[in-house]
């Protein structure tokens, strides 16, 4: 029943691609003929508006609802899955929906910190923001006798229903993908879809988003020009965050900006440099930082809000990232390709020096031009293209940080048209270099190899015990054979008894619906 219902979702999602306009504004110049002809019939029952494929997208998923604003926006950063153009599209997707009512907010609240609003809040107003997981509520708290203004989130009530139901239509399409389009299972489709599934879990438990908040406030305290809102745990739960309340100027007004006096060609080298410095440093990154979520404060620092998206790095990955951006800047791009082939990325069968080529493709126009010039977004579209033709498996973590680092170089380059990334770039990047790949990694990798062995030294009693446990359990094995335990034999037994009364369900349900048919033809 739930794949039935899963097809029925993807049946509407379809029918209102089609009203809309999006399928019959489809580029056709690679579709098979029976494609063109099935797009041509597709746009007999568009309707008749204006406007490019961007805005018919934009329509088609606010009309789908809440569910497919999140699904598209998760896709809008992953130019690698719907392509670079679709992505581009996607970005466009406003996440501003219809507020629900503040009665049923104060139910949710009630519900999640098991305290009456008017205990928790000397007040407490209507709505200013709704988005399509959550909306945004100006409160009034108590704290030390001074009346102090906060920001309470609260999640959309059936907001998990709505999304568990229209995951099961995104993990039909990405099976049905891998089936019939084998090309594409380099992307991972379905493994795709898992992330979007873990990333909208996480996104709706606030308790996590406070947590990422409280983690970035911890790794950003010394910070120059940045910084995120205090998280009131008190009145924090699942269901709802209360947080700091932010006033400043949003980083879209640029005309507020610079009336209020800020340096707007600071401001873009100290959200590039905070980004990088998150990235590279901590291995823990704001994944969302559009300019919607992004804050100037009347001191001209820097806040960033809505953490329901965020990205993590391993080491190997942040070194990874380091040497990719180095051998570029360098123009050593034999070291890009080694890089790719250690970590894994490039299958092992591709010859080194034809991707040190193809990185040779990609590098060398960059530096016929000037540094203000080169787009990221240009230069990571590239790299999306050459890594397809050496099968480069989708690296998700990678993916994420790639699209908001072209995120972040979009928003500095609205504050400074003539912003430029790598000299911006390079007091961080630059730092990170010489104290990780430099003579500083070796002592990093010795302290590492050290704590391990360490803890392997504490660990060798018990797995020497394990060890002797497993020889004893193969030999008696090989002595007596293999042997089920009773809770094992009773479960194989149910199991088969399940599938036994399934199907004879099954041959009932084909009978009865042949003596149907008889019936009515006779």
């Amino acid at each position: 029943m739930s794949t039935i219902g899963a097809y029925a979702r993807l049946v509407r999602i379809g029918w209102v691609l089609v009203r809309e306009g999006v399928v019959s504004a489809l580029p056709s110049e690679n579709l098979p003929p029976v494609a063109r002809l099935a797009q041509s019939m597709a746009g007999l029952f568009a309707r008749s508006r204006a406007g490019d494929r961007s805005d018919r997208l934009a329509r088609a998923i606010e009309r789908l609802g809440p569910s497919y604003v999140k699904i598209g926006q998760f896709l809008a950063t992953r130019p690698d899955v719907v392509g670079a153009d679709f992505a581009a599209d996607l970005a466009f997707l406003q996440d501003r929906m219809a507020t629900f009512p503040s009665e049923a907010a104060r139910t949710t609240i009630e519900g999640a910190l098991g305290r009456p609003v008017a205990d928790l809040f000397v007040r407490f107003e209507e709505p200013i923001a709704a988005a399509s997981i959550a909306q945004v509520h100006p409160a009034v708290v108590l704290r030390n006798g001074v009346e102090e203004k906060v920001a309470v989130k609260v999640i959309r009530p059936g907001v998990r229903q709505r999304f568990a139901h229209d995951l099961e239509a995104m993990f039909l399409v990405a099976r049905l993908q891998e089936r019939f389009l084998p090309h594409t299972r380099r992307l991972r489709p379905v493994e795709v879809t898992k992330t979007l599934e873990q990333t909208t879990k996480i996104e709706m438990d606030l308790r996590l988003e406070a947590a990422a908040l409280s983690e970035l406030a911890e790794n950003t305290r010394d910070d120059p020009g940045f910084r995120v809102p205090a998280v009131d745990w008190e009145r924090t739960g699942r269901d709802v965050v209360t947080m700091e309340w932010i006033d400043g100027t949003k980083m879209s007004d640029v005309a507020g900006l610079r009336a209020a006096g800020h340096d707007l060609d600071a401001l873009a080298d100290t959200l590039i440099q905070s980004f990088l410095r998150h990235t590279l440093r901590d291995g823990f990154f704001h994944a969302d930082m559009h300019q919607g979520n992004l804050f100037v404060d009347p001191q001209g620092v820097i806040v960033a809000v809505d953490m329901g998206i965020v990205g993590r790095l391993g080491k190997k990955e942040r070194r990874f990232l380091a040497e990719i951006l180095y051998g570029f800047i360098t123009r050593d791009y034999k070291r890009v390709a080694d890089v790719h082939f250690e970590a894994g990325y490039v299958p092992g069968h591709h010859d080194a020096a034809s991707f040190a080529q193809a990185i040779r493709a990609i590098g060398e126009p960059i530096h016929g031009q000037p540094a203000e010039t080169i787009s990221m977004a240009k230069l990571l579209t590239l790299l999306f293209e050459v890594t397809q033709l050496f099968e480069m498996e989708t690296r998700p973590e990678l993916v994420m940080l790639q699209k908001t680092m072209v995120v972040v170089e979009g928003v500095s380059r609205t504050l400074n048209p003539r912003f430029n990334m790598w000299k911006a770039s390079e007091p961080v990047v630059g730092a990170w270099i010489r104290d990780n790949l430099g003579p500083k990694r070796i002592v990093t990798d010795l302290r590492d190899g050290l704590h391990a062995a360490l803890r392997l030294a504490e660990a060798v009693p018990e797995i020497a015990a394990k060890t002797e446990r497993f020889s004893r359990e193969v030999t008696a094995m090989a002595e007596h054979g293999l042997r089920f335990d009773a809770a094992t034999s009773e479960a194989i037994g149910r199991s088969e008894a399940r599938h036994s009364r399934s199907g004879r369900i099954a041959l009932w349900v084909i009978a009865l619906t042949l003596i149907s048919i008889a019936w009515k033809i006779f």
